[in-house]
């Protein structure tokens, strides 16, 4: 695939982005175009390396390997190498519902399993997805193309993030008439809400929402299945029921002073941001400012750094993101093989901008907080932390054990806590009578029904949180199933 010698004949081409204290100033996207020769050169250094690993989505080792959608990424490569753009844009759009939202967010496992990756940089993925999608809607190629014929059979997806949508888009296309029930006012979930705009900017959400719509999907905002709409009147209405609300809920830290002013969960702090932003661009006021604050975040992650972005671009006085595990080597350990996901230490966008803003990265590592001090109006003022190291306990298991004369105070007049989700909200699922797994996810089987017949599970609701691209590919598969699950065994999806 690509050109024999193209791993060796052109460097790796870092991401083309906007000079960070330019795009700081705004919440317009950071990404900028590439030039064709260049793509096409990025493209030409997929080498012909027999069996690929890149597009296997596997588990290995405990840790995912490859693209979960299984993207046909040695055959696009290759046609980008050789100037065919929209045969690259059909082969990718065969796997991937939404290859302009995974090109820009997704964290890009196929790169950790590249094969040049082995030795030498590894070929530019995401780029090459991002460019093909962004020129296929540009020259017209994505066209909305619903179903010949209609099936009468419907089916209720309940929330509109990206197994939502995937599933959403599936079952429409195998001919059910499909509803997407949203609590919000936007659809989208975590794809408008969750990530800032400048990382994903929502005129890009909307636009593939429209094409749905074009294509037969029905959506309904507004409503909370559970609250608004009773859980039994969904399965009396729909003969199929889809349940990809995601993994909501956040993990909170309970210390001294939680319960101060200033303290928010994260999801809290980005949603009001991104809904003030697109209501009114910030005039409204119904946001979280960081304005000339000392903000902390704690807790690494997309969340964390998505936090990290967005108090800049607020004017923050100072930003400090906690970590309670070690900094990540420069290199693999040589417990983190190739193809898994390379753990080592990096610079996401957020940490890149406040580096450029001053000086560091703004991470401090093996630090655990320990409690929230205030002032005399019960607001957050300063937070103290300690050091940690980590050691293994009785049961073989590691965990954090405090460094002595290591406390310390640090200023914190807005605390993001970042630091990951446990599980899907309950109501909804207690009103189905849906099984839970032990770790409070909804159960499902391995046709990704649920204990209820006729009621599915997809994305992080079943599967914990997770990635965008983890979440499509159980959109498309719970899809598949719910087809099968109405024609009788038979089912003319694709997984």
């Amino acid at each position: 695939m690509g050109k024999p010698t193209g791993f060796l004949d052109y460097a790796r081409e870092p991401l083309h982005e906007r000079p960070h204290l330019e795009r700081i100033r705004d919440w317009e996207e950071m990404h900028l175009a590439v030039a064709e020769q260049t793509l096409r050169e990025q493209g030409g250094r997929c080498m012909d390396c027999a069996v690929p690993f890149c597009h296997t989505g596997k588990i290995f080792g405990g840790m995912a390997t490859g693209c979960p959608v299984n993207n046909f990424i040695p055959e696009w490569n290759d046609l980008v190498w050789r100037g065919q753009w929209k045969e690259a844009w059909i082969r990718l759009s065969k796997t991937n519902n939404f290859p302009e939202f995974t090109g820009r967010v997704c964290p890009a496992p196929c790169e950790g399993s590249c094969t040049v990756a082995i030795d030498l940089p590894a070929v530019n993925i995401k780029m090459i997805e991002e460019s093909i999608a962004d020129r296929a809607f540009a020259e017209g190629w994505v066209e909305p193309n619903p179903p010949d014929v209609r099936t009468g059979k419907r089916v209720a997806v309940v929330g509109s993030g990206p197994a939502g949508l995937a599933a959403a888009a599936q079952i429409n296309r195998a001919g059910h008439e499909v509803t997407v029930f949203e609590r919000s006012d936007r659809i989208g979930g975590l794809l408008m809400y969750g990530i800032p705009n400048m990382k994903l900017d929502k005129k890009l959400v909307d636009r593939r929402v429209k094409l749905l719509a074009e294509e037969g999907v029905r959506f309904v905002t507004g409503t909370e299945v559970g609250k608004d709409l009773p859980a039994g009147k969904l399965l009396e209405d729909f003969e199929a029921v889809v349940l990809c609300g995601g993994a909501t809920q956040a993990r909170d830290l309970p210390v001294e002073g939680r319960t101060l002013n200033g303290i928010y969960p994260a999801m809290e702090f980005l949603t009001a941001n991104t809904k003030s932003l697109l209501d009114s661009r910030h005039a409204d006021g119904k946001y979280i400012s960081a304005k000339g604050k000392h903000v902390i975040v704690i807790g690494g992650g997309d969340t964390g750094t998505d936090c990290v972005g967005t108090a800049i671009r607020h004017g923050a006085r100072s930003i400090t993101q906690l970590e309670i595990m070690p900094r990540p080597p420069d290199m693999r350990d040589a417990d983190n093989p190739w193809p898994q996901w390379p753990k080592v230490y990096r610079l996401d966008y957020g940490q890149d901008e406040a580096k450029a803003l001053w000086g560091k990265d703004p991470r401090v590592y093996a630090v655990m907080t320990k409690r929230f001090l205030a002032d005399d109006k019960r607001n957050v003022q300063e937070l103290m932390l300690v050091d940690v190291e980590w050691v293994r306990g009785p049961d073989g298991r590691y965990g954090p054990r405090e460094i002595p004369g290591t406390d310390r105070v640090i200023p914190a007049e807005l605390v993001l806590l970042a630091m990951g989700f446990i599980g899907p909200e309950k109501p909804l699922l207690q009103q189905l009578g849906v099984k839970l797994d032990e770790r409070g996810n909804v159960w499902t089987d391995q046709t990704r029904m649920t204990s209820v017949p006729g009621v599915f599970a997809a994305g992080d609701m079943s599967r914990g949180q997770s990635l965008v691209v983890w979440a499509i590919r159980e959109g498309r598969l719970a899809a598949q199933q719910v087809d099968r699950y109405l024609s009788y065994g038979e089912t003319v999806l694709p997984p």
